[in-house]
């Protein structure tokens, strides 16, 4: 074996110099991803088009009257009763740093689930429309392209590449930190 120098420690050998064995060890990037396909509610803010996995979503409902929480964020519009249970509800535009529009005939809030540090919280979300479900295959995925250390992707599971143009796939358990989704509970 040319080029290579075997080191015997303890019963365990390491191979020195022999860049293609240390790349046939590290693990692939691509298989300790999660697996980002399925099914996708897509919607819109902002004229993008975005997407929430389906698993996570319970309904999707018309805007209703939203009970304002004194001193909470301003992406945090307040509280709903949904059919006797009372949900917090987020405004995803202000989530996202956009600028505040008035409410159309095609806002809504969908109602989904997110994974709390020690239980499931239910939470509203209100979106400038809902589009569609979309069935997005592995392949049609990519990474999000990097912005630098200023701007934090970590919500973003991917980009789904479609015929219609690009959607950016959300991972609702990271969009909110641990801090907003303790105020988020506590309000309701």
């Amino acid at each position: 074996m040319t080029g290579e120098k075997t080191i015997q420690t303890d019963g365990i050998q390491t191979a020195c110099e022999n860049k293609q064995a240390i790349k046939e060890k590290a693990p692939s990037p691509l298989k300790s991803m999660k697996n980002r396909a399925g099914k996708y509610l897509t919607f819109t803010l902002n004229s993008e088009e975005y997407g929430m996995e389906i698993t996570r979503i319970r309904e999707i409902i018309g805007m209703m009257t939203i009970t304002r929480i004194p001193q909470t964020d301003a992406f945090v519009k307040g509280v709903i009763n949904l059919r006797g249970k009372v949900i917090p509800v987020i405004d995803l535009r202000l989530k996202f740093e956009m600028d505040a529009i008035d409410y159309t005939e095609r806002t809504c809030i969908i109602v989904a689930e997110i994974e709390g540090k020690s239980k499931t919280v239910t939470i509203g979300v209100v979106v400038d429309g809902v589009s569609e479900v979309n069935n997005i295959k592995e392949n049609e995925v990519e990474d999000p392209p990097a912005f630098g250390s200023a701007l934090s992707t970590e919500y973003i599971l991917g980009m789904a590449k479609k015929e219609d143009g690009v959607k950016i796939l959300l991972d609702i358990n990271k969009m909110m930190s641990l801090e907003e989704l303790a105020a988020i509970k506590q309000a309701a």
